[in-house]
């Protein structure tokens, strides 16, 4: 027989309710007494039970009614309007059933067994006291959570309906370790709400929470919808104050339908929240159009863009979704969380390496996709400006077979993943994609002249995306967590971000846009000074730049340069329909001419002949220029 467990935090249900009806006898005991006191039962006449008996019969009705009702299932603490609901019908259900036995024994016996007088008694004080119970238990947690020592103190940024249910929730609940004690507004302030000061978001503020030692703010949903995060939350971590937020403000529709139960828990802001981007308006329909019960091919499909983009195109429930990926664990890993994910789907995961021709024209023979999404490439510039046979190989020839196959096997569109480091190349990743590119542009243009119908070859580019594998804000979070120091390259060097999800609905967005031949840029915002991103995110972590974790200059890595750039000088850009993509106007090569000189150099690259190989790439590319590298002696002087 397991033993009962009693937890201290929180009464069981057995023990809410016998307390439930230890209050019940209670108010039975009173109802009995004010009844003996204020009305003759000796004159009532009829056949009366002893009044033990009367307290069993009343007592057990009570405690089926409970039971029915579930009165005893929630945490006292936490008692809500439903729960007093609940409470009230369980006791009225209780008086009646007591005058329903009273009519019917009326009718057979000519008396009542109970009453009638304790029961109109008995009724109000029983709710009465089971809902001053609840009402002070709830009190009481909430001055403890409010007032007991131990957690810290908190403001809450938003005096909204979501800022309001975010204190009442760190008010009850026991479990988030942190006391709400003001709320900051930026127009009214000086008067309470829910029994909480309402502060002005100034210096003063700064040095009462200074004062007080209090150093986090939550942002509540509403708020974080209202301000630009990026801009109005920058006081905040200049007064290092550590600022949190619910992680449900990212996906909440109804801004009018928040409150504390769907809020959930308190996290730490995110530096991605503050970093100031485009918002993104997809035309879902156009996207349905073309992916809709077809077969998608995604290659490099367990990669930081490919994975997202597998997960983007269910929504459109395609036919079947093919997961081209060279890296079997990744593989295995994204196929058991697609699956779970979305259970109705249908994907077929497949072991290739794009630079093996025989095995890609394998796939696509069998596959017959109708839309290929070409994003497997080699992208880390350092490492690729010492193997640049190895980015020819992947970047190059693995997308000239995955190009080359697609015409081969009639598919629709063509939907090449290219970077910001195709403009101006100064290093070997992105001079490797800018002939990628060339590649499929001149190949799409020769085709056209013959056949208007063929394959749409349509390039994207885009800056630097958040969290990708290998990116700069999880590298920060590793080295300030190991205690800095946390290494910048330049003091002054910039780049553009864009998280996943919104690389990947433009990406899809731009494959509906274009016609063929078209090479897409995307608005990738404000670019953000890196020196300023690890300051923040430092601060996010609670240190202090340059006190608690050092930042220390390493200098500019090989091919690397202090501005990406989304557009050659010399090209033009033309809009869309979506405001956020742009066509860029690139010169235009001739397939005939440009694929010798292409395969030229992809026979170089397999005789491992590094400085020729690049110097083949530097004739295709003028203007690929190096910069911090080896392969400067190659440019003209």
């Amino acid at each position: 027989m397991k033993s009962l467990k009693f937890d201290f935090g929180y009464l069981p249900r057995w023990g809410v309710l016998l307390l439930d009806l230890l209050l019940c006898t209670i108010a039975f005991v009173l109802s009995a007494w004010i009844g003996s006191n204020y009305f003759n039962y000796k004159h009532m006449g009829g056949y009366v039970l002893p009044i033990w008996q009367q307290y069993l019969i009343i007592i057990t009705v009570q405690a089926i009614a409970f039971l029915i009702f579930h009165t005893y299932a929630g945490i006292l603490r936490y008692s809500t309007f439903v729960d007093m609901i609940k409470v009230l019908l369980a006791n009225f259900a209780t008086g009646a059933a007591i005058v329903f036995f009273n009519l019917i024994m009326d009718w057979t016996t000519g008396g009542h067994p109970i009453f009638n007088t304790v029961v109109a008694i008995y009724v109000p004080i029983a709710f009465v006291l089971l809902f001053t119970l609840r009402v002070a238990v709830k009190t009481f947690g909430e001055l403890l959570q409010q007032y007991g020592s131990g957690s810290p103190r908190v403001l809450i940024y938003g005096t909204k309906h979501a800022g309001v249910s975010i204190a009442k929730m760190l008010r009850s609940a026991g479990n988030i370790p942190y006391r709400p004690v003001a709320f900051i507004s930026d127009s009214e302030h000086g008067f309470d709400v829910a029994g909480l000061p309402v502060m002005a978001l100034n210096e003063k503020l700064f040095r009462w929470m200074k004062a007080r030692n209090i150093q986090h703010v939550i942002v509540s949903p509403l708020k974080m919808r209202e301000i630009n995060p990026a801009k109005d939350l920058q006081v905040f971590i200049d007064h290092n104050i550590h600022i949190l937020t619910t992680p449900y403000f990212t996906s909440v529709e109804n801004t009018n339908d928040i409150d504390a139960q769907r809020i959930g828990r308190i996290d730490a802001i995110r530096i991605e929240d503050l970093l100031e981007r485009p918002e993104i308006d997809v035309n879902t329909d156009n996207v349905r159009s073309i992916l809709h019960d077809k077969v998608v091919l995604i290659s490099g499909a367990a990669g930081s863009i490919g994975s997202e983009l597998v997960r983007q195109v269910q929504k459109y429930e395609p036919k079947a979704t093919v997961l081209l990926e060279l890296a079997e664990s990744p593989l295995h890993d994204l196929t058991l969380d697609l699956h779970k994910q979305f259970p109705e789907a249908r994907f077929i995961p497949i072991i290739a390496d794009v630079r093996n021709r025989e095995r890609i024209e394998q796939i696509f023979n069998e596959m017959r996709p109708d839309v290929v999404y070409h994003a497997a490439a080699y992208k880390h510039v350092p490492l690729m400006e010492s193997y640049p046979n190895e980015a020819i190989q992947a970047n190059v020839l693995g997308t000239k077979n995955m190009a080359d196959m697609a015409v081969k096997y009639g598919v629709e569109r063509f939907v090449m993943i290219s970077t910001d480091k195709a403009v101006n190349p100064t290093n070997i990743m992105g001079a490797s994609k800018r002939i990628a590119e060339i590649y499929v542009q001149s190949l799409f243009h020769k085709l056209q002249k013959k056949n208007p119908d063929c394959t749409k070859f349509i390039t994207t580019r885009f800056g630097n995306v958040l969290g990708s594998n290998g990116s700069v804000i999880p590298y920060f979070q590793k080295q300030i967590a190991a205690g800095g120091p946390v290494t910048v390259t330049h003091p002054d060097i910039i780049r553009y971000f864009m998280t996943i999800p919104e690389a990947c609905c433009l990406v899809m967005e731009a494959s509906t846009l274009g016609n063929g031949g078209e090479i897409f840029v995307f608005d990738m915002g404000k670019p953000v000074k890196i020196l300023d991103l690890a300051r923040n995110m430092i601060r996010l972590a609670g240190y202090t730049p340059e006190k608690d974790i050092q930042i220390v200059f390493t200098g500019l890595r090989p091919g690397e340069k202090l501005y990406e750039e989304l557009l050659n000088q010399k090209e033009l850009t033309l809009p869309t329909s979506n405001s956020k993509i742009m066509i860029a106007r690139v010169r235009e090569f001739d397939y005939d001419k440009i694929s010798k000189h292409i395969d030229d150099l992809i026979e170089t690259s397999h005789q491992n002949k590094v400085f020729t190989t690049v110097k083949l790439m530097k004739q295709i590319v003028p203007e690929y220029i190096s910069k911090n590298s080896v392969y400067e002696q190659l440019d003209p002087q």
